[in-house]
């Protein structure tokens, strides 16, 4: 009886010590891309609208 309770346990403490391996040891955080700022596009692309056109104008004098 003695034996049968030492083979339970290592085979109990070997199972443990298999899952605890393969299992991570914390989720890992979903990485999200940063957000698309809508302002700062709109006003870059106003600047180069405004830019070809100042560089234009010399062209059609």
């Amino acid at each position: 009886m003695k034996k049968l309770a030492i083979l339970a346990v290592a085979v109990l403490g070997t199972f443990s010590m298999v899952n605890a391996q393969t299992t991570p040891a914390a989720p890992a955080k979903e990485v999200k891309a940063p957000k698309h700022d809508k302002k700062a596009h709109k006003k870059a692309k106003a600047d180069k609208k405004e830019e070809t056109a100042k560089t234009e104008a010399p062209k059609a004098k």
